[in-house]
């Protein structure tokens, strides 16, 4: 079953590699080369994920403390490096992101493996199919005062392939129909979610990345800010099902 799933994996990358190759092709040639080392990082970070879940899950949890620490290290870092600007607003975010990582650390202990793994490869199709559709065919701005690349193109296209996935990889967990949608659905929404709230807070401090600790990706709560809030969505969705 393992190589079935990690066959789709493969053509997932596959048929986003094409993608960007129509979408670098009008870009101007530094631009393409950031393109191509962004999306190579993330196909390795991808599979450092997955196999962490599949080979031993242990390893898994014990990533998903590293991305909580930290994230709260690089949510601080900005507050400090601000001269303690916003305060308020600091607190805030500090609560929310404590309440997120609570239910992904949660999440991330949950004894069935193959939830924790159907949930990460639906948030990642959400994550790279958004950012795809939306500049293949994003027009209309969803949050232009927050986070301007993000459009309602590339948030439906994202949806659309998330659910789709959840559908396709419906033997791994073995829900119904109505679990699968609900399932899908959230992690898409809850996804955006995790991404609006960091781009917000980055926006509040008047920087691009948290920190430059990932090559061509900024810091870990811009590689897993959508991660953290969907397992935080599986474990409110496990609670709400009991």
């Amino acid at each position: 079953m393992i190589i079935t799933i990690y066959a789709i994996v493969l053509a997932y990358f596959l048929l986003g590699f094409i993608c960007f190759f129509f979408i670098n092709s009008k870009k101007e040639i530094d631009r393409v080369h950031e393109s191509w080392m962004k999306t190579i990082i993330y196909f390795l970070i991808f599979n450092l994920v997955f196999f962490s879940i599949v080979v031993k899950p242990v390893v898994f949890r014990f990533l998903s403390v590293i991305i909580v620490i930290e994230g709260f290290y690089e949510l601080l870092r900005l507050f400090i490096k601000s001269g303690y600007k916003q305060k308020c607003f600091f607190i805030l975010s500090i609560l929310y992101y404590c309440v997120l990582s609570a239910g992904f650390l949660y999440f991330s202990m949950m004894n069935d493996w193959h939830l924790v793994l159907y949930s990460f490869m639906i948030v990642s199709a959400f994550d790279s199919f958004s950012q795809i559709t939306g500049e293949l065919l994003g027009k209309r701005k969803i949050l232009p005062r927050i986070s301007p690349g993000k459009t309602f193109e590339g948030f439906i296209g994202g949806t659309v392939v998330a659910v789709a996935s959840a559908f396709l990889l419906n033997s791994l967990n073995h829900p119904d129909f109505r679990e699968t949608f609900f399932l899908g659905a959230g992690l898409a929404l809850f996804g955006f979610i995790g991404d609006a709230s960091a781009s917000l807070y980055k926006r509040k401090y008047g920087v691009k990345d948290f920190i430059n600790i990932i090559p061509w990706h900024g810091g870990f709560l811009d590689r897993f800010d959508s991660f953290i809030a969907g397992g935080f969505w599986i474990t409110i969705y496990g609670f709400l099902n009991l």
